[in-house]
């Protein structure tokens, strides 16, 4: 009987412990998917607003952002090479982007994404010690940031990596 009576404690104890588990993991996936449908709302506004800087159809075209020792390469490209009208739209665009850019104007991701945007504060104010190139690309164009400033390098790839995010499904790292 005494056997019995020490057994019961611990059943009690270790249902009490799996309960406090499958609490811990109903909250936690509660958490998990309110982060998740923050992200979606967050990437919809993002999409809406990229819409009205962006002259290129987002479901169209693929931004690739690759970050670099030096800095970072952002390309962007139509996901049908055949497609003349998305491509000569995203040339423009990037070639603007680079005329701004290299003047400290980046206006255009404040919008999109906001003016708090990780790094984006750090390229505005530094912009003169970046190296802000326009290329064509196969398919579409590319922008390459270079410094030399470490600072530079980290706000760049913060910025990188806010807009990886922030773009979604629309977009790709290396």
């Amino acid at each position: 009987m005494n056997l019995r009576r020490r057994r019961v404690p611990l059943l009690l104890a270790g249902l009490a412990v799996i309960a406090a588990a499958s609490a811990g993991y109903a909250l936690s996936s509660q958490s998990d998917q309110r982060e998740a449908r923050a992200l979606a709302d967050r990437q919809a506004e993002v999409a809406a607003r990229s819409r009205q800087v962006m002259p290129f159809d987002l479901e169209r075209t693929t931004h690739r952002f690759d970050k670099t020792g030096t800095g970072g390469l952002q390309t962007v490209t139509a996901k049908d090479p055949g497609d003349a009208p998305q491509v000569k739209l995203i040339r423009a665009h990037l070639s603007e982007e680079v005329t701004r850019f290299s003047k400290g104007d980046f206006g255009d991701p404040a919008s999109i994404h906001g003016g708090q945007m990780p790094g984006l504060s750090a390229l505005e104010e530094g912009h003169d010690r970046i190296d802000v190139r326009y290329a064509e690309a196969s398919a579409g164009a590319q922008i390459t940031y270079t410094t030399s400033d470490p600072a530079l390098i980290s706000a760049l790839h913060a910025w990188f990596d806010a807009q990886v995010t922030d773009h979604g499904q629309h977009a790709e790292h290396e």
